[in-house]
């Protein structure tokens, strides 16, 4: 494994975009023998191919990933710097984020953006890693308004991965203005009908209950890394600092204040949030 990662790794910190497309397949291969189990048997292969027409692979549930040894030596491997997948790919996105947008480019950020959703679900001590201004810098601005309407899109997703379960996270999305990106380019012209109802899914989820993460103590192992600022914190991103209780979780009340202070209908957004309870969540 360690050395189809070392290969994937080389790829990905070239700057010619096929080899980085390479890398990035050559990653989605392995989390693929991850995390899709197979037909195990000729009868069953058969019988998918005549129902479906073609041999398909499902999801693994998700208490056998945990029993299966190769899942339990990837997840091993990203405990350390060395091996972490998300830190190349949050690397290889600066990279593509530099060389401005067009066609090809913003593909391989859609591309690497949605691999990378897909490493902080099945690893989550990797959304740690967002917890430093630079790398949430580094998402908010793919929310430029600049940005193709794909990349903002997979980056309110991405940003949704990040934010999961970690209130500490939300605390320093919070302190680098990341409401005040959320809901400009919400209110901007511009901005296309999906990437709006994507930013509306993302406020309904930011002002909901916050549960932390069991286990986000133990994610030190991948977060070594100092990188040069993004092109937000260079420029200054204006975040007001740390509040006091920045480690703690909010209430959607003190949520709905600070939303308050850039939209004019969060209450409206509370009701529907209360009244829907989308995502499953209850309130009492």
């Amino acid at each position: 494994m360690e050395n189809l990662l070392s290969l994937s790794f080389d790829y990905l910190s070239s700057f010619d975009g096929v080899k980085i497309r390479k890398g990035l397949r050559q990653l989605e291969g392995l989390l693929a023998q991850l995390c899709l189990s197979r037909t195990s048997t000729p009868a069953e292969r058969r019988r998918s191919i005549a129902l479906d027409g073609v041999s398909k692979s499902g999801p693994k549930d998700l208490a056998s990933l945990s029993d299966d040894p190769a899942f339990r030596e990837f997840f091993k491997l990203q405990e350390g710097f060395e091996w972490n997948v998300a830190i190349r790919l949050i690397s290889c996105l600066e990279r593509l984020l530099g060389k401005g947008s067009n066609g090809q480019n913003d593909l391989l950020l859609v591309s690497t953006l949605d691999l990378l959703r897909g490493v902080l679900l099945i690893h989550p001590p990797s959304r740690s890693l967002f917890a430093r201004e630079i790398y949430m810098n580094l998402i908010l601005d793919l929310l430029d308004p600049s940005s193709c309407p794909a990349v903002q899109s997979s980056a309110v997703l991405t940003l949704v991965t990040a934010l999961l379960e970690q209130p500490n996270i939300t605390r320093c999305f919070e302190n680098l203005d990341g409401l005040l990106t959320v809901t400009s380019l919400f209110k901007n012209r511009g901005t296309s009908r999906e990437v709006k109802l994507k930013l509306v899914e993302f406020l309904y989820f930011y002002l909901m209950p916050e549960t932390p993460y069991a286990g986000r103590d133990k994610a030190n192992g991948a977060g070594g890394l100092q990188r040069s600022p993004s092109k937000a914190s260079k420029l200054g991103s204006g975040g007001r600092g740390k509040d006091e209780g920045e480690e703690g979780t909010r209430t959607m009340n003190e949520k709905q204040r600070l939303l308050g202070r850039y939209l004019s209908n969060v209450e409206d957004l509370v009701e529907d949030l209360k009244e829907t309870a989308p995502f499953g969540a209850s309130f009492g």
